[in-house]
């Protein structure tokens, strides 16, 4: 299923002709439109849905519009959404006090169509903007903080492991001239004999090549991982460039594996594992923005695991949990990749078995802000921003199948090749 974005706009007016009016002109133009008929029913909506802009008369009964922004300013969650307001009041005074109080802009009663539209369309166009250029300059200085550390990592890690590997040769040249000792020398000098019980010889013997072994192992690991990170940290270039998806993908993958690996849910319970199945078909390097990408694959996945431990923590029912908790259930995130029978289009599907999404949820999953986790917890921007990237940036397609209590699927289509801006 497709999900078509659409701007919300709330309308905060007490006159129901005024409100009837731009009702009728919002939404024919294309507008998700919500309504209410004092500040204090609007204070209500906002915490209900998160509006993209709001129209806010300034005489009404009960709080007025200059306290209705006041109040709106004054909460985090709402401080950043652009308000208009609608007023019959020509004093420049009172346009003043409206500015000062955080609105964007003024509309003068009686209302003309023509303006109304354009000043809407400005604003959003403006808190577009605004986002894109925050989010950048957050994801330019994450992309050189991540580079600067894997920089700092991978100088020390190579030395480690440059060197371990001379160090399991001299500790085989060590336990050979041992053991042409034990076998030229039958009877053990008491000394020795006492010294070799004391450390457990028999038993270094045998552990010493292992723990370097050990050793050897996770220090491959911190180079795999300095290696996601160098992958990652591609987020501060801007140019499109040939990409490998599939690394792209196993490097996300990578940084993410701490949060695949089995989880407490309850004293009597743990979550298994996630299981990630890759059924790669054969791609070609897709002209695109790496950093951008790694930043969809990142959003997507995180999501996916988030989805999987709800289905474990808070499913909607308690037969949900039972069912994510027995035995034979795998918890499980696939991702396939293809490309179309034209060459022309790479298509990523990433689907997992987690607690899915209502239908009103699917509705409104790209809007920006909207978010079903906890305060604290997710800002609502991940997938709006995920859709800005794949469709704006890239010209591609994302599309989303979803069944509560059975999981997601997100289909991207990407070009090989498109048009730059």
């Amino acid at each position: 299923m497709k999900i078509i974005q659409q701007n919300s706009i709330l309308i905060v007016d007490d006159t129901p002709t005024n409100l009837k009016v731009l009702f009728e002109l919002l939404s024919e133009s294309g507008f998700k439109v919500s309504i209410a008929k004092s500040g204090e029913s609007a204070l209500e909506k906002v915490q209900e849905a998160l509006p993209d802009l709001i129209l806010l008369d300034v005489m009404m009964p009960g709080i007025d519009g200059f306290e209705t922004c006041r109040r709106l300013k004054a909460d985090p969650r709402t401080k950043d959404i652009p308000v208009i307001f609608m007023t019959v009041l020509s004093e420049v005074l009172d346009k003043v006090k409206g500015l000062k109080l955080g609105a964007v802009d003024y509309i003068t009663k009686p209302i003309e169509q023509e303006e109304v539209l354009a000043r809407i369309t400005v604003h959003l166009e403006l808190r577009k903007a605004q986002l894109r250029l925050v989010q950048e300059e957050k994801m330019s200085a994450l992309g050189q903080l991540v580079a600067g550390v894997a920089h700092e990592i991978n100088n020390p890690v190579n030395f480690i492991y440059g060197n371990l590997s001379h160090a399991q040769r001299d500790v085989d040249d060590l336990l050979k001239l041992l053991h042409l000792y034990q076998a030229y020398t039958p009877e053990p000098i008491p000394e020795i004999q006492t010294y070799s019980e004391e450390i457990d010889l028999d038993f270094l013997e045998s552990d010493l090549p292992q723990l370097i072994h050990s050793m050897q192992v996770g220090a491959e690991r911190i180079l795999e991982i300095v290696r996601s990170l160098k992958i990652f940290s591609r987020l501060d270039r801007t140019k499109s460039q040939p990409v490998n998806l599939h690394e792209l993908i196993d490097s996300t993958l990578m940084l993410l594996s701490s949060r695949l690996r089995s989880k407490s849910q309850h004293s009597d319970f743990r979550r298994p594992d996630i299981e990630v199945v890759k059924e790669y078909g054969e791609l070609p390097f897709v002209e695109s923005n790496a950093g951008q990408l790694s930043q969809v694959f990142m959003n997507l996945l995180t999501n996916a695991i988030d989805a999987i431990n709800e289905k474990f923590e808070n499913g909607e029912n308690i037969q949900t949990i039972q069912t994510a908790q027995t035995q034979d259930f795998i918890p499980r995130i696939i991702i396939r990749t293809e490309i179309t029978p034209d060459q022309l289009n790479a298509v990523i599907r990433i689907k997992d078995n987690g607690i899915g999404m209502t239908e009103d949820v699917r509705q409104r999953m790209f809007e920006q802000f909207f978010t079903t986790k906890p305060v604290g917890q997710g800002t609502g921007l991940g997938l709006s921003i995920t859709r800005q990237i794949v469709v704006v940036k890239h010209g591609g397609t994302l599309e989303v199948n979803s069944t509560r209590g059975e999981g997601s699927e997100f289909v991207i289509t990407l070009p090989v090749k498109f048009e730059h801006d």
